[in-house]
């Protein structure tokens, strides 16, 4: 069976083509690769995240079974909202040797060479297989690959490795933090302010909170990274939103906000969260004997854990292999190569493109860096006969 072929910049004029913003969802990309593959004979699955709307997918080509090679992509990219493109962000624009437009980075630069290179891949005859897994709502916590992951723990012939080709400009990545967000919310009293006695000032609670973040920040710092191998080099932890109060006359009863931990991915995650814990129990004693029902409450929303170095593991090998390279890198973003991990398949990131470029307006890919990851491919399909 003969399907269309596709240059990798024509693949990738087609998969920018689609706004597959995260809130938006996925589907007619999906719908467009699935045509693409059934017309060279490779079967494929639908894995839902959010029926109708947002579909993780999951193709084999070679024979099914254990044994393979993953190669592992979001689809979703991240808003163009007030960002001043100079391009229409969803129409692939060539300046140079750069190819312009949402995704073309992160990561559906690395999605077109797996894409176009199917033909390639069925030509080699290959003994072991390679499968494509292209996920949804990754930008907003890896949270759409969760039910592909697990129906491939559950179901599917386990894979040798996993190859996440997030972009790290084509090196092997074996190492990168957790993030762990969590949402707090101070519940007071309220009272005429000049009746400060009457009440329970939730932000001013919230300030308490905030201040034991900075004190386990400053911890965190000093505690830094013993393997020096990462930017920074320590776990982080960070507050982005914080709302709450009605009027400047009125105490407070209200005050939440959302923080989060990025921790190296050999520290333990429960150690920030019960200091906090432990503070936050500290103040309530004193809010309660004001009022009963005052008190804290905080919630961990989501979790992405982080990929530890596994040295010599089969992806690892493998990767630094076909990219030629001799040694591995750390990185400090977030991807989906910790929840394979977590079920047992040895994991790594490696793909086209700089990070650096990532979210931005204007944001590009070399095509040099496609050739790199193009000729990373042959190399695989090489190794897989």
């Amino acid at each position: 069976m003969t399907g269309r072929r596709y240059s990798t910049e024509e693949m990738l004029e087609a998969l920018v083509a689609f706004d597959t913003t995260s809130r938006d969802g996925n589907i007619p990309l999906i719908e467009f690769v699935e045509d693409y593959l059934d017309g060279w004979g490779v079967p494929h699955l639908r894995v839902d995240y959010e029926a109708n709307r947002k579909t993780n997918l999951y193709a084999t080509i070679g024979p099914d079974i254990a044994g393979g090679i993953v190669l592992s992509g979001h689809t979703d990219v991240v808003p163009v909202d007030g960002q001043p493109w100079t391009s229409d962000p969803f129409t692939l624009t060539r300046r140079g040797e750069r190819l312009y437009g949402r995704g073309t980075c992160d990561m559906k630069g690395f999605l077109a060479v797996c894409l176009a290179e199917v033909p390639n891949f069925l030509k080699a005859g290959l003994k072991s297989p390679i499968h494509l897994a292209l996920s949804c709502d990754e930008e907003v916590g890896c949270k759409g690959v969760r039910p592909l992951i697990a129906h491939m723990r559950d179901h599917l012939p386990k894979p040798r490795a996993v190859i996440v080709g997030e972009p790290t400009s084509m090196k092997v990545v074996n190492a990168h933090k957790s993030a762990i967000t969590f949402a707090t919310e101070v519940t007071g009293h309220e009272a005429h302010s000049s009746l400060t006695h009457h009440g329970v000032n939730a932000i001013l609670v919230a300030g308490e909170l905030l201040s034991e973040i900075s004190r386990i920040r400053a911890d965190l710092i000093a505690a830094g990274d013993p393997t020096n191998r990462f930017d920074p080099p320590y776990s982080t932890v960070h507050v982005g939103v914080i709302e709450g109060g009605t009027a400047k006359n009125i105490i407070p009863r209200r005050c939440a906000f959302q923080w989060e931990t990025r921790l190296l991915p050999t520290a333990d995650p429960d150690a920030v969260p019960s200091r906090f814990e432990a503070f936050a129990s500290s103040l309530e004693p004193q809010m309660k004997a004001v009022a009963p029902d005052a008190g804290i409450a905080t919630e961990a929303v989501n979790r992405v854990p982080g990929l530890a170095p596994e040295e010599q593991s089969p992806a690892e090998h493998l990767a630094l292999h076909l990219a030629g390279a001799n040694s591995t890198h750390a990185v400090s973003y977030c991807t989906e190569a910790g929840l394979f991990q977590q079920i047992g398949i040895p994991s790594v990131i490696c793909g086209p493109g700089s990070i650096e470029q990532a979210h931005k307006p204007d944001e590009y890919i070399d095509q040099s860096e496609l050739r790199k990851c193009e000729a990373f491919m042959a190399k695989l399909a090489q190794q897989l006969k």
